[in-house]
């Protein structure tokens, strides 16, 4: 691969618009931009729990690692896939292999018979937290399937990919033998 950013700033974004993969401008407030944008935010809150993840030096987590570590690509891939209006490169493989690693972690936990919230350590705290970011990114994505055309099944990737966020952070607990938090209703 060639040299793809010899200079960061180009100032041609400083009306306001920004360049898309096949070479037209959108306003930065336009809808599909916006839906890039959290996936950026949600490939950067990734980053961060692969690397907490690898702190913790637990070998039952090593499965988890690599299994954020590719879908990060992928991730990256839909951030490309929204930037060329048409474009397709998220399958349904990918959505069936999150699903197959989804089921495989959640028959090693218990039913949930009560809600949790984010918390716990910081490991848990950051799958929710990345977990959040992901549906926010699936909502900007219908915000843009209402305007335009997006590939149906990188919106049933993002709400598949957050699921399996919610089942990492079970495991998480499980796997580093941390109390989840249970919510506990007014009394």
């Amino acid at each position: 691969m060639g040299k793809r950013l010899s200079k960061i700033y180009t100032r041609t974004g400083d009306q306001g618009t920004t360049g898309l993969g096949d070479g037209s401008r959108v306003n930065k407030t336009h809808p599909r931009i916006e839906a890039i944008g959290e996936v950026d935010e949600l490939n950067s809150s990734l980053g961060l729990l692969i690397e907490l993840l690898k702190k913790e030096e637990n070998t039952q987590l090593t499965p988890v690692i690599d299994f954020l570590r590719n879908h990060q690509h992928r991730i990256f891939d839909l951030g490309g896939e929204l930037s060329i209006p048409g474009y397709t490169l998220i399958n349904n493989g990918q959505v069936k292999a999150i699903e197959s690693f989804l089921d495989e972690l959640n028959n090693d936990l218990e039913p949930l018979e009560n809600f949790i919230l984010p918390g716990g350590s910081v490991l848990i705290s950051q799958c929710h937290l990345t977990r959040s970011v992901c549906r926010r990114a699936e909502r900007r994505a219908l915000v843009l399937a209402d305007a335009e055309a997006v590939n149906p099944i990188s919106l049933q990737f993002l709400n598949r990919f957050s699921d399996c966020l919610f089942v990492i952070a079970r495991y998480c607990a499980k796997g580093t033998q941390t109390a989840e938090v249970l919510w506990q209703k007014q009394e």
